[in-house]
């Protein structure tokens, strides 16, 4: 199911998905309660009310129970990819500050390889997400090593700042490695976890269906909304996650920040 939703992720927009799940879930519900009105007449009586509304409110609590498990645990996940962009963000951020400690020629040099790195980053961000590797952020990793292993420092400064410079870029790489082994081997809820999703989801319309509702205009329209409401959860379940896919993801603007900050101005 996780390259199911990947893959609508990558190539259906945010908003045709959420529009195209309340069709689909909120028309389907409110088709399969026409027919059941005129298949079955005797339920629009209200005999079997109370036991609907008792098995809907138990069903519906299980579901809400159940959808909102998912949704924090996967909206935390987003929320962890988030700090971990963040980290290496800041880390970049913090070498680039740093830069006017050293000679010229280690300055020049040490701005470059970071560029170039906050560059090669940024273009993997979209080819890690969809599970494929890309060499050159590794290899503009490796410059960045060199490049400060090449400065000799004169002062103590020098020496207090190559050491800080070291750790930030020691914490850069181990968030990068972070954020591709996480996009990599990205898995969303087992098939479990959707399994008793859709069934309790099914129950909830079902039981919102098959209520004695004499006043069709209400009932049908309150069946619309519940399939509205099953549909948005689903949409977040798909969405969320993935964090580096879709609307609801993290986005590389820290690095971004960094590649401005390092560039010649036009």
């Amino acid at each position: 199911m996780s390259l199911v939703s990947a893959w609508l992720l990558n190539n259906v927009p945010s908003w045709l998905l959420l529009l195209g799940l309340i069709v689909l879930i909120a028309g389907a519900a409110v088709l399969i309660q026409m027919y059941v009105r005129h298949r079955f007449p005797g339920l629009r009586e209200d005999a079997h009310n109370d036991v609907t509304r008792f098995a809907f409110t138990v069903i519906a609590f299980l579901y809400a129970s159940l959808s909102g498990f998912l949704i924090n645990a996967m909206w935390g996940r987003t929320n962890g990819a988030d700090a971990t962009a963040a980290t290496e963000g800041s880390a970049g951020m913090q070498q680039a500050k740093s830069l006017t400690v050293f000679d010229k020629a280690d300055s020049d040099r040490i701005r470059q390889s970071l560029l170039d790195y906050a560059r090669a980053a940024e273009a993997e961000w979209p080819v890690v997400a969809r599970g494929q590797t890309y060499p050159e952020a590794d290899n503009a990793l490796q410059r960045r090593y060199a490049a400060y292993q090449e400065v000799q420092p004169r002062t103590d400064t020098q020496s207090k700042f190559l050491v800080i410079a070291l750790n930030n870029l020691d914490k850069m790489s181990a968030e990068r490695t972070e954020r591709v082994t996480v996009a990599c081997t990205d898995t969303g809820p087992p098939w479990s976890l959707w399994l008793v999703n859709f069934v309790t989801s099914a129950l909830v319309l079902g039981c919102a269906i098959i209520y004695g509702g004499k006043k069709s205009a209400i009932h049908y329209t309150t069946v619309a909304a519940l399939g509205m409401l099953v549909a948005a959860s689903h949409f977040l379940i798909v969405e969320l996650p993935h964090p580096y896919i879709g609307e609801i993801s993290t986005f590389p603007e820290r690095l971004r920040a960094v590649i401005q900050v390092l560039s010649p101005p036009a």
